[in-house]
């Protein structure tokens, strides 16, 4: 699309949408919000589209026409709610960004220490494949230097508030640890995840399944140790194995 039809269309598409409805807010940017029953609609299947096509060929390869193509509907209709592909990718972005730091909250809850070890790894890991195995495309907007900056910037702020919250359930998890091992097991804890992680990412089905469960066992034995070797006297924590 030439730069003057594309900036035609970013304003068309900005004056449209605060003329769907008269009430609107302000999204992580100020950007207004469609608040409209059938825009809203719209907007959610360009993306699902668009989610798509960045996970078939990445985001420096995707382009606004395969994505409305994906979605069904014209370019025209396209540029009615975003002016280009970044904008797309910035929605989308902010989208799952807002459903990962859900999950992930969920899954490092205090209550969770109370559990054996393999029992615990399942309730914090588990939500937390599932999500990223759901949504492909979370991994390509969160990783290369084309992605734009808004993205890169949130994910290194989501990346150091997750190592937060792996060292503090880990210190809970054993007091008697240490603090400055603990945030070295916390640490390396959180790399063997993201390592195996893109391991399950590039399986499907049963040979999945079996790299989640050597993910679950590399950290397993990783911390059995630490979790057996407490102080004289202190009851040691139970472990229940496969």
């Amino acid at each position: 699309m030439p730069e003057g039809r594309a900036e035609e269309a970013a304003t068309t598409a900005q004056s449209g949408r605060a003329e769907e409805s008269p009430e609107t807010g302000s999204g992580a940017a100020g950007r207004p919000r469609r608040r409209q029953a059938r825009g809203e609609a719209r907007i959610a299947q360009l993306l699902e589209a668009a989610a798509d096509v960045f996970s078939a060929s990445g985001y420096n390869a995707a382009s606004t026409n395969a994505i409305a193509r994906e979605a069904g509907v014209s370019p025209g209709t396209l540029y009615q709610f975003f002016p280009n592909k970044e904008a797309i990718a910035i929605e989308l972005g902010e989208r799952l960004m807002k459903r990962w730091r859900e999950t992930y909250g969920a899954a490092f809850v205090v209550s969770h220490v109370e559990l054996p070890l393999d029992r615990m790894l399942d309730a914090v890991l588990d939500p937390l494949i599932a999500f990223n195995c759901e949504n492909p495309a979370f991994a390509v907007l969160t990783h290369g230097s084309e992605i734009p900056g808004v993205i890169s910037r949130e994910h290194d702020a989501v990346h150091a508030t997750m190592l937060t919250r792996t060292e503090q359930l880990l210190r809970a998890f054993l007091p008697e640890l240490p603090p400055d091992r603990a945030t070295r097991t916390a640490e390396m804890s959180f790399v063997l995840f993201k390592a195996g992680l893109d391991l399950i990412m590039e399986r499907e089905g049963p040979e999945r399944e079996a790299y989640i469960r050597e993910l679950k066992t590399v950290i397993h034995r990783y911390l059995e140790p630490l979790v057996c070797d407490t102080p004289d006297g202190a009851p040691a924590r139970r472990i229940d194995t496969p």
